[in-house]
């Protein structure tokens, strides 16, 4: 069923037109994804099926009844109100028919005959509604969001304007949902959530009943979630049925197909262009009336071909930093490292080993303490404990999270240029490759984007000699075009890569090792997000297994008093089991250990292999004595 219908829409803002001629059918219950550069009018878009901007032209038809989520800016609340009085905003319609059964209940206590029955009726009836409108799921529905989102108990009962923008606006989000309005709009809606919180988001879209639309920078997020990409470009959008890896396949496809047609036209162009000066040439030499004429129908044919535009496409400049001096083997050596902050632990007793050539990422949950381990290798912070080794001829770049310069009050060509010393032209041609153009150059630092300053202090690095790269959540700021620019200079770094990041995409198309920071320490994995991903799960598999084993042994010693078993047997074989299991943790300690040595890796899985084998088989055994 259509729920949302755009047609031959224009949106102009002065001067400069935004959009022209958009068409957009979406119907119920589909899950989209809105890509398209910063600035080509996505949010424009949100706005406009939101109704809070008119169109200049064209139609708009928006289903019956339908009421739409959307979260644009971060309103303001009485000072009083706290996290959950702003979640709780989004019962109030259930609140204000549950004020009302509570007003019925009391009035029905004093009340006989007729007007008992009438009430009776009448309560039945709000009764039905309320049930109907998930009244009596409130508390289900309220701690399935805040959980999901990662919504603290200390948080709820915060003061609403005493959190940070970015857990407003996950409060925001949360209340939202909590709604479940028939249209859900969604701009950005992982950018201040960690992976947990992000996954809970994804599983929740694609069970949700409504339609779901999301503008969206996080291409991992889009490959969950989008069943249908919206490329908004030129002031139109182009529909693709499929998450964002179709869509980039697909658009690469019809490029490749335009161009061939804009060739064939050409060539066809250029053929009759060709065959009318011959035939124009043959006329004048024989004074010949036919070809004149021949000449004249072929050019009136010409004039009727409807031109094709030459397809163009945003190409990714590639960009290369220049490493001239190799580090030692050993990059970095982290060995029971502790940090604490007054009296929270961040972490306690922590290694990390680098080694020259690596990409490194190192993932968690939000105040985990990720950017505190790479400001203690910086220097910018102090151990409690332990000791961290830089390797020889280690020589350092670091892209923090938010940038900032040494005088903000210079211009993006003069801040350049103060550490590299270039003409103006150089300088400015070096510039437009990180897409500074024209007279951007002049712009002065403090009037820069997020993204706009990432992309100058990755300049910078690039042209200082660098062998090892630290960057802090590299992607926050910028859009999917500046994304792939970076990771495709990235993947050509010869160098070393160390990074903290949340997004999925970027992880795992440059990572080759993950380390995992949570409450338990680091652990690590020799792969990339996908690969962290399926030995999560392959985990979470193993450790539903043991519960259910050790489940089945609680039974059978919860029954050994009534069988006849053999005592000195059955307690040589909990030995053993006792045994085999301390070996077993231990080969799981040595796997880490030498994780970079092969041989001695397929030397310590060939025994724990051995070892797990001869555990099953005393676990048979022992379920077999107790029988």
């Amino acid at each position: 069923m259509l729920e949302i219908s755009l047609n031959n829409i224009e949106k102009n803002y002065g001067i400069k037109n935004i959009l022209k001629n958009l068409n957009l059918q979406i119907n119920r219950g589909e899950k989209i994804g809105v890509v398209g550069k910063n600035g080509s009018g996505k949010t424009t878009l949100f706005k406009i099926i939101e109704g809070t901007e008119y169109v200049d032209k064209g139609t708009v038809f928006i289903s019956k009844n339908s009421n739409i989520g959307y979260l644009e800016q971060i309103p303001n609340y009485p000072s009083e109100k706290t996290t959950i009085d702003i979640l709780n905003l989004a019962f109030k319609r259930e609140n204000i028919m549950l004020r009302e059964l509570n007003i019925l209940e009391k009035e029905i206590s004093d009340l006989k005959g007729v007007k008992l029955e009438k009430a009776l009726e009448k309560y039945g009836e709000l009764q039905e509604k309320y049930e109907l409108i998930g009244g009596y799921e409130i508390q289900e529905k309220f701690s399935k969001v805040t959980v999901g989102l990662g919504i603290s108990e200390k948080m709820l009962s915060s003061k609403f304007n005493t959190l940070s923008g970015g857990e407003k606006t996950t409060v925001l989000l949360g209340k939202i949902l909590l709604e479940s309005p028939d249209i859900l709009l969604l701009d950005e809606p992982t950018n201040h959530l960690d992976m947990e919180s992000i996954d809970w988001l994804e599983k929740f879209i694609r069970d949700y009943k409504g339609t779901v639309i999301s503008i969206s920078h996080d291409r991992y997020f889009l490959d969950k979630v989008a069943t249908k990409i919206i490329e908004v470009s030129n002031g139109k959008a182009k529909e693709f049925l499929g998450n964002y890896s179709y869509y980039l396949k697909e658009k690469e496809r019809l490029f490749e197909e335009e161009l061939r047609k804009f060739k064939e036209q050409e060539k066809e162009i250029k053929s009759m262009e060709e065959a009318i000066k011959r035939l124009k040439d043959w006329a004048n030499r024989g004074d010949n009336e036919k070809f004149f004429k021949r000449a004249f129908n072929m050019e009136k044919r010409l004039e009727k071909i409807e031109k094709l535009e030459k397809p163009t496409t945003e190409s990714n400049i590639s960009l290369k930093f220049n490493v001239k001096d190799r580090a030692g083997k050993e990059v970095i050596d982290i060995k029971s490292l502790s940090k604490k902050f007054g009296e929270k632990i961040l972490f306690e007793n922590i290694d990390l080993n680098i080694k020259f050539g690596e990409k490194v990422c190192i993932i968690g949950g939000n105040g985990t303490g990720k950017t505190t381990i790479l400001k203690l290798i910086l220097e910018e912070l102090n151990p409690d404990e332990g000791n961290i080794k830089i390797g020889s001829n280690v020589k350092i770049g670091y892209l923090e999270q938010n940038v900032l310069f040494k005088d903000e009050n210079k211009s993006i060509l003069d801040t350049f240029r103060y550490d590299h010393i270039r003409s103006e032209q150089e300088a400015r041609s070096i510039l437009a490759k990180f897409l500074f153009y024209g007279e951007d150059v002049f712009k002065k630092v403090k009037d820069l984007s997020g993204g706009e300053r990432a992309r100058l202090r990755l300049c910078q690095l690039m042209y200082k000699n660098v062998n090892v790269l630290i960057l802090d959540e590299p992607t926050n700021h910028l859009d999917i075009m500046s994304r792939e620019m970076l990771e495709d200079t990235l993947l050509e770094f010869k160098g070393t890569l160390l990074f903290v990041s949340h997004d999925r995409y970027f992880i795992n198309k440059l990572a080759n090792t993950i380390y995992e920071l949570s409450k338990i320490g680091l652990e690590k994995y020799i792969g990339n997000y996908d690969y962290y991903i399926g030995k999560k799960l392959e985990k979470n598999i193993e450790l539903e297994n043991i519960k259910e084993k050790s489940k089945s042994i609680k039974i059978e010693k919860d029954n050994k008093s009534k069988k006849k078993v053999n005592p000195i047997k059955l307690k040589l074989l909990e030995e053993e089991i006792n045994v085999l299991e301390e070996r077993i943790s231990i080969m799981d300690k040595e796997l880490e250990k030498y994780s970079s040595d092969f041989e001695k890796l397929n030397k310590i899985l060939e025994e724990k292999e051995k070892l797990e084998k001869r555990y099953e088989e005393i676990i048979e055994e022992w379920l077999n004595t107790n029988q």
